[in-house]
């Protein structure tokens, strides 16, 4: 008997894995032709509201109504294009938007697909810096580099390609800190999916969104990471079809833990759709 008590307790001792549990999902369309496509999404710290980004070269700003916690409704507050360091709308590859982050004062940061690089803005309203860039994007595929783009509590950017050139080749993690780029760490890559957001959450942890579509539709999938690279952890994986696109992750803290926030990319076509998923982690 002292035996089988002794195993419960050690079996009650071993730290469960944490898990994403399901909230809710909100469709969400406005009349604007601007709108869509959303590859990126940071959420308020108090969760009320949000700056999306989407990969036509916009800036989305919009608040959350939630009933007992689920999103109800969404309020459109601001859409912005991005505009180069001279105040001239971006176009053509310089216009890929793909990942964002929001640092200190509220500075915002956005990986670029096409042009390889990052820009800094000081507000959705505002001209861009010059494009940062790196010799070592060079031989990132063209429309597979820049997608997900995180910002960690020193200020460092993380930024990772869409692709890693071959599905047995680690996904590269950039990072740009203190004004230089180096390469800290690589993240496996497992199974057929792709890097299609990033966010570095309260917990300092890394929260990397992967898609795969199957041709019928997509199925998502949530790792997470120490910052570097090691203790990877799965937190989600969908089965097909049951969300959209999903291409922007953020991760934040309310009054009962982590929350994560997911938008879907809807390509600009009629039928897909913008949907806003929000999981809760169990721990």
């Amino acid at each position: 008997m002292l035996r089988f008590l002794c195993f419960f307790v050690l079996l009650r001792a071993v730290p469960a894995y944490a898990e994403a549990v399901f909230l809710g999902s909100y469709e969400w369309s406005v009349t604007d032709p601007r709108f869509g496509g959303f590859s990126a999404i940071e959420v308020t710290p108090d969760g009320s509201g949000f700056i999306a980004l989407s990969d036509r070269g916009s800036f989305v700003e919009g608040r959350f109504e939630r009933e007992r916690g689920i999103i109800n409704d969404v309020e459109l507050t601001g859409l912005h294009r991005l505009t180069n360091e001279n105040g001239v709308a971006l176009q053509g590859k310089e216009n890929d938007s793909e990942g964002l982050a929001v640092g200190a004062e509220g500075l915002l940061w956005v990986s670029f697909e096409a042009a390889h690089g990052i820009r800094k803005f000081d507000g959705i309203d505002q001209p861009a810096s010059p494009l940062i860039t790196s010799a070592a994007f060079e031989r990132l595929q063209i429309n597979s580099s820049l997608e997900a783009l995180a910002i960690g509590p020193d200020g460092a950017l993380y930024t990772m390609p869409e692709r890693s050139g071959r599905a047995t080749t680690p996904f590269p993690v950039y990072r740009f800190k203190d004004g230089v780029w180096d390469q800290p760490f690589d993240i496996r890559r497992t199974g057929p999916y792709l890097i299609s957001g990033a966010d570095i959450g309260p917990d300092g942890l890394l929260y990397i969104l992967e898609r795969d579509f199957a041709g019928i539709g997509f199925r998502n999938r949530i790792r997470r990471f120490a910052l570097d690279g090691s203790n990877e952890e799965l937190i989600l994986e969908t089965g097909l079809r049951t969300h959209d696109n999903l291409e922007g992750i953020s991760v934040w803290k309310d009054t009962d833990g982590l929350r994560i926030t997911l938008i879907s990319d809807d390509n600009f076509r009629s039928f897909q759709r913008t949907e806003i998923v929000e999981y809760r982690l169990t721990q």
